[in-house]
């Protein structure tokens, strides 16, 4: 049975924050809407964008969500149009620890908030799409902490709930892992505390990409 390790890319991967807050406050602005502090922000990343929006807008109708997700993704393709968006550098180590995984025999993968177009953009600039045997996004599956991007994962890459880590640093992630039947590791580099991490579930959490490799082997 394969061995698998799945990744959440904001915040886990990729530091993505500042293009995701800017984005958000544009289309609160478009809606005459005073934005969410950036700290709020941060805490919905990882969702896909109507429960995210929902999230951070509870008071406003569903229709208005909808309308809200759809305006977000105008301005942040206005962002990457306009040459606008802030570079989004992986985090340390996370080159080193995927070389490790796959040195290792884990096969790799992403489950991400992202749509398909948002990921396969952020893969192919730091050279990673090749890495993955399996790419899971908001495009295809409901939101986190739902089990299904982890559910067709496993199944794409011949993997079994019991052989397979799901790697993130927010508790939707854990939440998503739990839910799956799969193991759980949270990353203390990213968007919610470790404390968090711990008290969704969290089998181990990890205080620098580095460590992952070793932890992953003593799961």
């Amino acid at each position: 049975m394969n061995r698998l390790a799945v990744f959440d890319c904001d915040g886990t991967l990729v530091d993505s924050q500042a293009n995701i807050c800017r984005a958000m406050e544009a289309c609160f602005a478009q809606h005459r809407l005073e934005p969410p502090g950036r700290d709020s922000i941060r805490r919905i990343v990882g969702l896909s964008l109507v429960p995210a929006i929902a999230a951070l807008l509870p008071e406003a109708e569903a229709r208005q969500h909808e309308l809200m997700a759809e305006d977000y993704k105008r301005a942040f393709h206005a962002m990457r149009t306009d040459r606008a968006l802030d570079p989004e550098p992986l985090f340390d180590g996370i080159v080193e620890a995927i070389d490790a995984l796959d040195q290792a025999g884990w096969l790799l993968g992403v489950a991400t908030g992202k749509s398909d177009r948002g990921l396969a953009l952020i893969l192919e600039h730091h050279g990673l799409t090749r890495r993955f045997v399996t790419l899971q996004t908001a495009d295809r599956h409901p939101s986190k902490p739902h089990p299904s991007m982890l559910e067709l994962a496993i199944a794409e890459a011949g993997a079994a709930p019991h052989t397979t880590a799901m790697i993130g640093d927010t508790s939707f992630d854990i939440a998503m892992a739990i839910n799956a039947g799969t193991h759980a590791v949270g990353v203390a580099w990213g968007y919610h505390e470790p404390h968090e991490l711990t008290a969704a579930g969290a089998h181990r959490v990890s205080d620098t990409a580095r460590d992952l490799p070793a932890m992953l082997e003593a799961l």
